[in-house]
């Protein structure tokens, strides 16, 4: 491991650290502040990041076959894993959101606060311009689909009737209003239509925008610590050992299966969708999780857990890439 991202992950930790500190002593209540933090992230600063990136994309320059190669096998396991522990809440009338959240944890990312200083350190610019092309659309492709999903359980939970059927057209009313408003689903969709449109964005307003969306981070980081130290991880490692073996083994071995022998990728490219896929688990899954108020105990164990586990996965990914 390179002493770029050793740095990286020692920096994560620090703050997650701090945020543990912060909760432990109550400095600022209870376990609703953790909420809070990541609410703010979830409607402030969330969605102007995501405005921002998705009105400054340039779809012309995209590498859409590697993209295609990372999101096919993403995607995928992310419906597997939805349609699964849907199938499982059903069974066990668990939470309308449950089957959502476990999904993008296992799923999404860290992209952008670990992965971007990885793919610098290992593979210089040109690798690093490929992770970024992923970067682009990921929270775009991943939260979107999501939002949708758990938008579509609870309105479908909402709007039963007295017998126990959904109603359709309640259903659907309901799903299309709130994915349609929706802080993560309306800034891209704006930020499309700014873009389409070929309007540049103001100076001024860049610069605000820029500011909130490096928020993102060190809020969701210190919201981490502070769920932590609200829930500990004694009670959630069950979960979170099957989510961590999801994202950090299964995701990365369905991408690197279907990069090679689908795509015919190989060396770089390849190199670059694979260790993007085994990265460990994204702040974005304890948004996600604490707006639908669903395994939020389990989400922050994994996010911490995967983390950890990663400093071992990463270069048994690295050099099994290598020999193809």
């Amino acid at each position: 491991m390179t002493p770029a991202v050793f740095l990286k992950l020692l920096a994560i930790f620090a703050v997650v650290t701090i945020g543990w500190l912060a909760g432990r002593a109550k400095f600022f209540g209870g376990g609703e502040t953790a909420r809070a933090l990541s609410n703010a992230a979830f409607y402030l600063f969330a969605p102007a990041l995501l405005f921002r990136t998705t009105a400054r994309i340039d779809f012309a320059t995209l590498p859409w076959a590697v993209i295609v190669a990372y999101f096919v096998p993403v995607v995928g396991l992310l419906l597997g894993i939805y349609v699964w522990r849907r199938r499982q809440g059903r069974l066990a009338e668990g939470s309308p959101a449950e089957p959502s959240v476990r999904a993008i944890t296992a799923t999404f990312s860290n992209t952008v606060q670990l992965g971007i200083p990885i793919a610098l350190a290992l593979f210089g610019e040109a690798g690093l311009s490929i992770h970024l092309a992923i970067v682009s659309l990921h929270a775009l492709i991943l939260l979107s689909l999501l939002t949708v999903l758990v938008e579509l359980d609870l309105a479908r939970a909402a709007s039963r009737t007295e017998a126990g059927r959904p109603r359709l057209a309640a259903t659907l009313k309901l799903t299309v209003r709130n994915t349609l408003i929706h802080p993560v689903v309306l800034p891209v969709l704006v930020g499309m239509g700014w873009n389409v449109a070929g309007l540049p964005i103001p100076s001024a307003a860049d610069e605000i925008l820029s500011m909130l969306g490096q928020a993102v981070v060190p809020v969701c980081l210190v919201a981490i610590g502070m769920s932590l130290a609200h829930y500990g991880l004694a009670g959630s490692l069950r979960g979170a050992g099957w989510l961590t073996a999801a994202k950090l083994v299964a995701q990365p071995a369905l991408v690197l299966a279907v990069g090679h022998f689908v795509f015919g990728l190989s060396g770089l490219p390849l190199t670059v969708i694979v260790m993007c896929a085994a990265l460990p688990s994204g702040t974005n899954a304890l948004m996600f999780s604490q707006r639908y108020r669903s395994q939020e105990a389990e989400t922050t164990a994994t996010l911490v857990l995967s983390t950890l586990v990663f400093v071992l996965t990463a270069p048994l990914w690295l050099a099994l890439v290598s020999r193809l």
